[in-house]
Order: structure tokens, then sequence, then C-alpha cells
């Protein structure tokens, strides 16, 4: 699992830099709906999404996205207070109950079933959810360095 997890991310630069030449020195990226806030909207959806619905089973609906509006956890991450404390809630609500289930697990062989991949235990979800923080914490990086020059952790 750890190897295919490499692999996928390796895959992955490749992806995106494939078919560019000195492109790839270009040191701006054109907007994007991509923000620290749409990042804790999104990360709050993907820590819903396997622990309560995939693990737990639980029907819950999704927290800000949509079939209608799919990317609204990006979309709708508008610069208002309200709305970044909501955002920041649901986050650590979401993590609180993954941190509890984890705790409550008997085994990391605990296993749920999820509409794209199929059976996934415990195990999986841990290791995906560090590859999902770990991409977009890079994001996050550019992203807080763009807005006030903060660099490292």
């Amino acid at each position: 699992m750890l190897v295919g997890f490499l692999a996928a991310q390796r895959a992955t630069l490749a992806l995106k830099c494939a078919g560019l030449g000195a492109e790839l020195a270009q040191r701006s990226a054109t907007p994007s709906t991509l923000s620290l806030l749409g990042l804790v909207r999104h990360l709050a959806e993907v820590e819903r999404r396997w622990f309560r619905r995939v693990l737990a089973a639980q029907d819950v609906p999704a927290l800000f996205c949509s079939p209608a509006e799919p990317d609204a956890d990006f979309t709708g991450a508008l610069p208002d207070p309200a709305l970044a404390a909501a955002a920041w809630d649901a986050w650590q609500a979401e993590v609180a109950f993954a941190e509890r289930f984890v705790t409550d697990a008997p085994h990391l062989d605990v296993a749920g079933t999820d509409s794209w991949r199929g059976t996934v235990s415990l195990r999986w979800v841990l290791i995906h959810m560090v590859e999902e923080y770990a991409r977009h914490n890079g994001h996050a990086d550019l992203l807080r360095e763009r807005i006030d020059g903060a660099i490292g952790l």
C-alpha cells in the first residue's frame, strides 16, 4: 500500500509536468478557486466522507458540496468571517469524529464500502488521509506565502 501511494504521487508529478518544456520554469499560476479557506472546507468534506460515510456508514449530507455544485467547497470559500468560522468549526468537528473513530476501532482492518474504491480498511483510509493532507499542505504553503510572505511551518 505504501509503495502504491508513493507511485501514485510520483505519477501525479509526471502527469502535471507532461508535455511542458520551457513552461516548467514559469513562476506564476493563472487565477484559480484555490484558497486556504477552500482547503479547510475541502478537507472537512474529505474527513466527513471517509470517516463518517465510508467507515462509520453514516448517511450524512455533504457539508459544502452538492451534485449540482461539486466544487462548492472551493468556489463557495468567500471572504466572509462567518463562512470562515463555520468552515473551521466543521473541520474541527470532522477531525474530532475521525479521531474518536480511530481510537475506538478494534483494529486497522475495520472496513467500509466506498463507491469509488470498493472495500477499504481503516489502514487504507489513514494512509490516504496522509496523502490528501500532504498534497494540500503543499498548496497551503504556496497560498500562505503569497498572502503574507510566511514560509515554513
